[in-house]
């Protein structure tokens, strides 16, 4: 017995001493240490009047609210919003959020506000992860986690791009203020992309249904998430596919090239793998850390899914810049409707590319029964007009 708690000892102190050697950490020792020189501060939507007014109020078509113009150094660790009315009449895609950092004039984080908080197509569902949730009360509260370091102040304001005015515009934005921040805290970053991606002059040939299948050796034509100058590094991705045919979506492979590389040294194996699933998935799942928590419900492939990842254990570091792109189709082969809102940090606060316009956001309409009918009616002419086609015949 006495051999047996000296040896339970001796792995107990070996072990804190590896914790003390590698100063490791976790959340729930890091909560547990007392800090020193920081403040608790809020900037909110809150009634200054005491009353139960406690929202924006209504914002014009065009017009623009500043949420928080915090002065000093600090870090922003909560957002928290609810917006009226609802997407059925204003659209979240056309709400555009943008964050400006230690006194800049052009934002670093710019996107649309529904994609942002994770959910795409103006549409409003729960779901839950590390750094972002949605909900409850079916998606109507939206919140994010992420930290956003600044220096030397922070402006958070939105722009009210809809044809209707925003009635009421509900916030938290929490933030600890410190006197100086401390030594190599990055800057947020994120960005929004979306492109109605085009197919290859031979036609859509994933999986060899319709002719042969090409090998991609560059990367030309893959979408991208991510075009970044600087030093820093890659935390996360929502992604957002609205597919028009029943083929599978994801054979696409995620390519990343890092500092200038000419050939990428990162490169995937299918869009659900880089989501950490597999084998074509079309059902909800929701991790901290990655998940498919809006699917379609159609045919097939056919129809709308929003996939998520965040790399918070695992970042993708670069010391000078980050290309990151994923394939639509095996080859780029397939026409998809591809959004992506990209978050990262970066050693200093720049400007972030231009997003689509609204006209480049407008969405595409959902394919339904009759739209398929019709395609079965030009494929029936194609093939003579038979009056027995069924369906399985092949010119």
């Amino acid at each position: 017995m006495k051999k047996l708690i000296l040896l339970t000892a001796t792995l107990l102190m070996g072990a804190f001493g590896a914790f003390a050697q590698t100063e490791m950490s976790g959340e729930m020792f890091e909560l547990a240490k007392i800090k020193d020189g920081i403040r608790n501060r809020r900037v909110s939507s809150y009634d200054k009047g005491g009353y139960n007014r406690d929202h924006l109020e209504p914002i014009k078509p065009g017009g623009t609210a500043v949420l928080a113009d915090i002065k000093g150094a600090g870090v922003i660790n909560h957002i928290w919003i609810t917006i009226a009315p609802g997407p059925e009449r204003l659209s979240r895609n056309d709400i555009i959020l943008k964050m400006y950092w230690d006194g800049n004039d052009e934002p670093s984080v710019l996107a649309p506000i529904g994609p942002f908080f994770g959910q795409g197509w103006n549409e409003q569902y729960n779901y839950a992860t590390f750094a972002m949730s949605t909900g409850p009360g079916n998606g109507t509260g939206l919140s994010c986690y992420f930290a956003m370091p600044f220096e030397k102040g922070a402006r958070i304001e939105i722009e009210n791009q809809n044809d209707i005015q925003i009635d009421a515009f509900y916030y938290y934005v929490d933030y600890l203020e410190m006197k100086k921040l401390p030594a190599d805290m990055g800057r947020f970053h994120a960005w929004f992309n979306r492109e109605i991606t085009e197919t290859l002059p031979e036609g859509e040939t994933e999986w060899g249904v319709t002719g042969a299948q090409r090998a991609n050796k560059d990367g030309a034509n893959n979408f991208v998430f991510a075009d970044i100058k600087g030093k820093g590094h890659f935390v996360g991705i929502n992604y957002y596919v609205q597919n028009p045919t029943p083929m599978w979506y994801g054979e696409g492979d995620d390519m990343w090239y890092i500092d200038g590389e000419a050939y990428p040294s990162l490169v995937g194996t299918g869009t659900e793998d880089f989501f950490n699933t597999s084998w074509c998935p079309k059902e909800k799942y929701e991790n901290i850390y990655f998940g498919y928590p809006r699917v379609n419900n159609d045919i097939g492939w056919l129809g709308r899914t929003h996939a998520y990842r965040f790399f918070i254990q695992d970042p993708i570091f670069f010391e000078e810049s980050l290309h990151g792109s994923i394939e639509h189709g095996h080859n780029d082969c397939l026409t998809l409707d591809l959004a992506t809102v990209a978050y990262w940090y970066q050693d200093k606060a720049v400007a972030v590319p231009a997003i689509p316009d609204k006209a480049g956001r407008k969405l595409k309409p959902m394919i339904d029964q009759v739209m398929i009918h019709r395609w079965r009616n030009e494929w029936r002419k194609n093939m003579g007009n038979d009056p027995k086609l069924w369906g399985d015949e092949v010119k």
